[in-house]
């Protein structure tokens, strides 16, 4: 996984998430971001770091779609996408749930990123999820 930042979209996975996301008939989107957040809810005990980039990529679509907009530090959004969102709020209690797998014991991107000093992709996460829990 080539990793440049620590944003949601700062690794390979990421963009080529979005991408397919970008790629996808408009009616399968939503459904795409739904997958990627269950699979990693159901990962069982080991998430697979790609799984893991995936969720917290689609995580970071859903928050754009925030009325006040989720603070993302460090986001530079190099692959922006090309077609508007579909309504993905629904989607925010799942996305929750994600990013608390993604973190947790058993993620391979979580001991990646303490491998090598991740407080602040820690503290991005920290910061998504907070967004999307407190929207209304």
């Amino acid at each position: 996984m080539g990793t440049w930042d620590v944003g949601p979209f700062d690794n390979d996975t990421a963009a080529d998430f979005r991408g397919a996301w970008d790629d996808a008939p408009a009616g399968e989107r939503a459904e795409k971001v739904r997958t990627a957040l269950v699979t990693t809810v159901e990962s069982g005990d080991y998430l697979d770091a790609d799984e893991a980039c995936e969720a917290v990529a689609a995580a970071a679509l859903i928050a754009e779609l925030l009325p006040e907009g989720a603070v993302l530090p460090g986001e530079e959004r190099p692959y922006p996408p090309r077609e508007s969102l579909p309504d993905l709020i629904g989607l925010r209690a799942l996305a929750v749930r994600a990013l608390d797998r993604v973190v947790a014991e058993g993620s391979e991107l979580r001991e990646l990123w303490d491998e090598s000093g991740g407080e602040e992709w820690l503290a991005g996460i920290a910061a998504l999820r907070t967004a999307l829990a407190a929207a209304r």
